[in-house]
């Protein structure tokens, strides 16, 4: 099935890592019960969990490029490992402290799809990639599947639940770990990075400012690479709803309780799997990719503003979830691919940790802002996600006028 048997581990440890980020997730509420606001803290606890990428995406970048994905990817699974055990005490106090720790160490996915591109030949690419997303989606499915399957196999009472999950999380980790070690790289001969220009990059990674000026830098060598970033951006303020899920769901009007929110991830996730495997596999590469994000954005607006219209009806909710995963949520894999044709070996792990640390500002942002509105009403944030979208879609129509880019060598 693959061409390079090292695609096969990267995707088996991307899998778990999403399985034990998913397994968790219906079990967050559990941390911030009897507080006032409880939406509010859960956004509070993904602004932190993404806002840390903000500086250190870049950085674990570079090192991608200077010392090889290797060594990133196995950081990575040992600081995810460090961020769960850290959840065995439920309390708000180390779920914040997990989010701060599991943020910092965040760097996988840059690395990982540094790896994933290094690897691909140019005509497998999108496809490569799109597997990624499925195996994602599939993480989505098995993560909340394997929570419900674990309580329900002991009969765990409720108030012992999150500290079961999370028990199960840490092994998973735990064996992520280990897989890590196995990883072979795919950068051949990393030229290594100076102690100046690593002190250099750490000081950079802190500076926002210095992160949109890396980015336009790079983008006067790949022409178009800020504007795919930018759309990246756009789409990331947009599924922030993915991180406002199960505070709308067990809050909201649909008052979900923590078996049905994985049922409701279960459903989406194999959805996911089915229509990102038949779309990667065997349309992305035949299509015009640019004018695909445009319409998938013009179709997914609606669709997004529809979530906070669904009122009590699960029926109607589901509905919507179908049309997501046929339109939006087909949007990032062919970002992504477009961007990954306008790298090269030289600096790939730099551009996708810059892109990563642009996403991790958006979500951190964006994060802020569907938590503060929906104080105000729960519904609300969609509106917000739904006109963050339609802000991608003029971007994505901008690039519909400008000439196909490739990278200056």
């Amino acid at each position: 099935m693959f061409n390079d048997r090292r695609l096969l581990l990267i995707y088996t440890i991307v899998l778990i890592d999403v399985i034990v980020g998913s397994a968790i997730g219906p079990i967050m509420p559990e941390f911030v019960k009897g507080l006032p606001n409880p939406q509010l803290w859960l956004s509070a606890g993904t602004a932190l969990f993404l806002g840390m990428q903000l500086f250190s995406a870049p950085l674990l970048g570079k090192l991608a490029d200077g010392y090889g994905r290797r060594p990133i990817v196995i950081i990575s699974a040992i600081g995810t490992f460090a961020a769960d055990c850290l959840l065995l005490p439920v309390r708000v106090g180390f779920y914040f402290a997990n989010r701060l720790s599991d943020g910092t160490t965040n760097g996988m996915y840059a690395a990982v799809r540094s790896a994933i591109t290094d690897i691909s030949p140019k005509d497998q690419l999108f496809k490569n990639l799109g597997i990624e997303g499925a195996i994602i989606s599939l993480g989505f499915v098995v993560g909340p599947m394997a929570s419900g399957l674990l309580l329900t196999t002991f009969d765990v009472v409720p108030k012992d639940q999150a500290a079961y999950v999370t028990i199960m999380a840490v092994t998973l980790s735990g064996i992520n770990m280990l897989l890590s070690w196995g990883f072979r790289e795919t950068h051949a001969n990393p030229p290594g990075i100076s102690r100046q220009a690593l002190k250099g990059e750490l000081i950079n990674a802190l500076n926002v400012q210095r992160l949109w000026a890396r980015l336009s830098e790079k983008s006067r060598r790949y022409h178009g690479l800020k504007q795919l970033v930018l759309m990246q951006l756009a789409l990331t303020f947009s599924t922030g709803y993915y991180n406002y899920f199960v505070a709308y769901l067990s809050v909201g009007q649909l008052h979900m309780d923590a078996k049905s929110i994985s049922y409701t991830f279960i459903y989406f996730g194999l959805l996911s799997i089915v229509i990102n495997y038949i779309f990667y596999t065997y349309i992305a590469d035949r299509i015009n990719q640019r004018r695909a994000i445009f319409w998938f954005a013009v179709l997914g607006t609606p669709t997004l503003a529809a979530y906070g219209l669904v009122g009590t009806s699960e029926v109607m909710f589901y509905v919507v979830l179908t049309i997501d995963c046929l339109t939006l949520s087909l949007i990032q894999g062919l970002i992504e691919g477009l961007m990954a044709q306008l790298t090269t070996d030289e600096d790939r792990g730099e551009i996708f940790g810059i892109n990563q640390a642009m996403q991790g500002l958006g979500s951190f942002a964006t994060t802020l802002i569907f938590g503060a509105i929906s104080l105000i009403d729960l519904r609300l944030p969609f509106a917000w996600f739904a006109g963050c979208l339609m802000l991608l879609t003029w971007l994505a129509a901008r690039q519909l006028r400008r000439p196909v880019a490739l990278p200056i060598t």
